[in-house]
């Protein structure tokens, strides 16, 4: 049975003539019955009529099964069979639409009686299960109709589609990267007498691919006929596993068509005044190569999550070209971030300048990684000057080299944050290198402050073979840098031998001339060497630049001490809980409230954890 494959139409109608007994009035039996077996059913003709909904209505009116040359037509092929049936009666007859204009019937219907009724007829002519997946080669059709008349008054047929049609038309730079497409939605259906009763099987149909002329012009389009009611929000292209969405979401009706306007999706829009909105991953990448282009001021907003593969160019390549513009992920999560290689600057963003800002974006499962001696890794930024809120980290971070003398800082957020701020930012990330490693930043420096945050990965620091190296929880090296109401809950290990010293400790490295208010630590293992390592800090110690601060802070993990080597000659700061951490969050919680902060930890579970007031 050759199939259908056009949506807009219009077309000739079919006159279909069956061939009927005559009979006359005189030969009627006694009362109202007709003689038995003497008045075929006569249908007259066949058409498929008009059927509204959302989109314009899919032929009007029309026969099937094939299209005309130009595709705004359907003709019969031949040898199509349709079930017939009168109403009050139970009887059904099966009857064949030819090539030639000719109805017949091996087995005809007759009436019984003079009045006028309503016969129905469906297509496919049994009842059954449709299976709609794979339309490339044909599509799939369901129909039903109705027609009155008499024993001398023939029947005209109206058919109607009870499914819906889809026609997705590429444009442009499109049309010649589309070699299939697929359109998610029901795959099967049952039915009874041509009319849908129950879709099934969600997934990917495979549609057909047609060719029309249209005002003198080719047309090449892709088309499947969909069970109606289901919402159709999603297509893809060449069986490629990449998703595409809808502008706007289709909800088919029975017998409407539907024409779907497929372009070459740059994956981001640009409103002309440096504002790109990205929605897939190609976009981001193209986008990235705009802003490294001289474009670096240019604003970005993240639509749609997004997963990336392959590697990744980070935005702001270095100290001279460092990102200034606003990045705002909207709350979305882009998966997949891998950076690899020897770059100086790795992460989401290689620099980012002050002025420059990255919010709201949750970078899941990244594979960053640098082998650069003089590295800065973070899954956020490498470097950073700039202001960066509501971030998060999941995956890895490494930058550990095999050369002498490495100076490099490591952190699930950021590598190195000189001077600007870090707000509400967390990792779970496992973060490993040298010299300077912390669980949300490496370095902290030029007045850099770190609010809200935390970490709950694995921290680990090789030692460097000259250079002195730091591992903390939060921070591994904080440089005048400022840290509020942050917390770690991973292990911390500094490892290794070398001429340098290693400095390890649960919340930071190092404090040099840096500020510490309500922060604390709590895991199993704060692991360095003795004398360099604290439940709350390996290190207080003045730079010169300032006397450092520690104040209500606290730790609870195997280090007997919250202070490694206190040089700093200050009060300790530091108390370890034992069990309950009620008074320790009272303390932090009042510290908060002194320094003006609008955060408060509450304890609603083992350990307290961050609210905004």
């Amino acid at each position: 049975m050759k199939k259908r494959h056009s949506i807009q139409i219009l077309l000739a109608v079919a006159a279909i003539f069956f061939a009927a007994t005559a009979c006359t009035q005189d030969e009627l039996a006694d009362g109202d019955r007709l003689p038995e077996g003497q008045y075929p059913l006569e249908i007259a003709r066949i058409t498929l009529s008009v059927e509204g909904g959302e989109a314009q209505p899919w032929g009007a009116p029309a026969t099937r099964v094939s299209e005309t040359e130009d595709g705004t037509g359907s003709k019969w092929d031949g040898d199509e069979e349709i079930d017939v049936q009168i109403d009050g009666s139970t009887e059904t007859a099966t009857y064949i639409v030819q090539a030639g204009g000719t109805v017949t019937s091996y087995a005809p219907l007759y009436w019984s009686d003079r009045d006028d009724h309503t016969v129905t007829a469906w297509y496919p002519a049994t009842d059954g299960t449709l299976d709609l997946g794979d339309q490339s080669q044909n599509l799939a059709y369901l129909l039903s109709g109705t027609g009155t008349g008499n024993y001398q008054k023939p029947v005209k047929l109206t058919f109607t589609h009870q499914l819906a049609k889809v026609r997705v038309t590429p444009t442009g730079d499109a049309l010649g990267e589309v070699q299939s497409l697929q359109l998610y939605t029901y795959t099967q259906c049952t039915y009874e007498k041509g009319t849908v009763v129950q879709g099934s099987q969600e997934g990917w149909i495979e549609m057909k691919k047609c060719e029309y002329t249209e005002n003198g012009n080719a047309i090449t389009c892709w088309e499947a006929n969909v069970v109606p009611g289901y919402e159709i929000t999603k297509l893809m292209a060449n069986n490629d596993n990449k998703e595409r969405d809808l502008s706007a979401a289709i909800t088919p009706e029975a017998g409407s068509f539907y024409n779907i306007t497929l372009n070459n999706d740059k994956g981001y829009t640009d409103d002309g005044q440096g504002n790109y909105t990205v929605t897939t991953a190609d976009g981001l990448k193209a986008v990235a190569d705009i802003a490294n282009n001289g474009n670096l001021d240019i604003n970005i907003t993240l639509d749609k999550d997004i997963t990336l593969t392959g590697e990744w160019t980070p935005i702001g390549i270095d100290s001279d070209n460092q990102y200034t513009g606003t990045f705002d992920g909207g709350g979305h999560t882009i998966s997949g971030l891998t950076v690899t290689g020897s770059d100086e600057n790795a992460g989401l963003f290689g620099c980012i300048d002050d002025g420059g800002t990255v919010k709201n974006v949750v970078l899941e499962n990244v594979q960053i990684a640098s082998d650069n001696q003089y590295a800065n890794v973070g899954g956020v930024a490498g470097y950073s000057r700039g202001n960066i809120e509501n971030c998060s980290v999941s995956g890895s971070v490494s930058g550990n080299s095999n050369s002498n003398g490495t100076s490099n800082c490591v952190g699930g957020v950021v590598g190195q944050q000189y001077g600007g701020t870090i707000t509400e930012c967390t990792s779970s990330a496992i973060v490993d290198g040298r010299n300077e490693v912390g669980g949300v930043v490496g370095q902290t420096n030029n007045g850099a402050t770190l609010t809200a945050c935390y970490a709950t990965g694995d921290v680990t620091a090789e030692r460097d073979p000259r250079n002195n190296t730091y591992a903390g929880g939060v921070v591994g090296f904080n440089g005048v840098g400022t840290l509020t109401a942050c917390y770690a809950t991973g292990n911390v290990t500094g490892t290794g031998t070398g001429s340098g010293s290693i400095y390890v400790g649960g919340v930071t490295g190092d404090n040099a001339s840096g500020t510490l208010t309500a922060c604390y630590h709590a895991a199993e293992t704060v692991s360095g060497p003795d004398g360099a390592t604290g439940g709350v800090t390996g290190r207080n110690y003045d730079a010169n630049v300032g006397i450092p601060s520690i104040t209500a802070c606290y730790w609870q993990n195997n280090q007997a001490q919250g202070i490694g080597n206190n040089q700093a000659g200050t009060t300790d700061g530091t108390t370890q809980v034992d069990g309950d951490w009620t008074d320790a969050m009272n303390a932090m919680n009042r510290a908060l409230q002194n320094a003006g902060s609008e955060w408060r930890y509450e304890l609603t579970g083992e350990l307290p954890t961050l609210k905004k007031q």
